[in-house]
């Protein structure tokens, strides 16, 4: 759990007294701000607000607490700084990817814009909604996200689609029919990164199953490593950008191959900041979709 992300929103509604208004001070979307203060909430063990139709108001706790919330944001806030000014004295290029992608995909990334010439490279791995923050509040130069996302305030570019596989345990009938069929996955868990990770991708991905007569339990994963453990103990599927490769206790099958595929973008403030590295990620991806 990103404590200072959460902390961050629980000032924001304290001092707007709404949990829209203070999604629109952040330059985010109500739901992963309310979910954010929600699992703060389950983590101290305290409600912080008192919610009804009209707005929120601090509980006794949350009123207590604020004070010092402030601190670590406003003391997290001059570390960002600092540590910012140390890469750009660097002369790094700080970039983000999602989490969601693979790390053969990641460390040719890396190595094009070593080659792309930037004299350091300082990579973030992180879900798409934080990619999206770290960006648009200068601590990321550019980062590839998933689309859809929101990225109000930033310059996109084009979405490219970079092919996934469905994984499933070795010894699952999915893994042995001769056509793959969604209906041979049901029972099965479907192992996915939390929805807020990206919020609209992530819907899109739950309603592509459930179009297709597919509503699984959702057991949540952070990245392939875990995905992988999960399938292979049973009892799970997922979707990975890692191309088919020999693991044990896993097989790749492919299926819906064009809907399941990942869909990414590079963001960054404005169009006219950092095209060398850009341009260095975008040949990656394009190539990544040849994979």
């Amino acid at each position: 759990m990103d404590v200072i992300r959460h902390l961050r929103f629980f000032v924001a509604v304290a001092e707007e007294g709404h949990f829209g208004r203070a999604a629109a001070s952040l330059g985010m979307t109500q739901p992963p701000v309310s979910l954010g203060v929600r699992r703060l909430e389950e983590r101290l063990g305290l409600a912080l607000f008192e919610r009804s139709s009209r707005g929120v108001a601090l509980t006794q706790a949350g009123a207590q607490l604020l004070p010092r919330a402030r601190l670590l944001v406003a003391d997290a806030a001059r570390f960002d700084d600092e540590a910012r000014r140390l890469t750009e004295e660097r002369g790094a290029t700080r970039w983000g990817m999602t989490t969601g992608c693979s790390d053969r995909l990641l460390t040719a990334c890396v190595g094009s814009l070593r080659s792309g010439g930037a004299a350091q490279v300082a990579t973030t791995i992180g879900a798409t909604t934080d990619l999206v923050e770290q960006v648009r509040a200068g601590g990321l130069d550019l980062a590839v996200i998933e689309h859809p996302a929101v990225t109000t305030g930033l310059h996109c570019g084009p979405v490219v689609t970079v092919p996934r596989w469905v994984v499933v345990p070795a010894d699952h009938a999915a893994a042995r029919a001769r056509t793959a069929q969604v209906r041979t996955l049901r029972g099965l868990a479907l192992a996915t990164l939390p929805r807020d990770a990206g919020p609209p991708a992530y819907d899109l991905f739950r309603d592509l199953w459930r179009e297709r007569g597919l509503d699984p339990q959702i057991v949540e994963s952070d990245g392939d490593t875990a995905l992988f453990a999960k399938v292979a103990a049973g009892g799970c599927f997922g979707v990975t950008t890692t191309v088919p490769t020999d693991i044990p206790g896993i097989a790749w099958i492919s299926l819906l191959p064009d809907r399941i595929a990942l869909r990414l973008r590079i963001v960054r403030r404005s169009k006219d900041e950092h095209d060398d590295a850009a341009h260095a990620l975008d040949r990656v991806l394009l190539q990544g979709r040849k994979q």
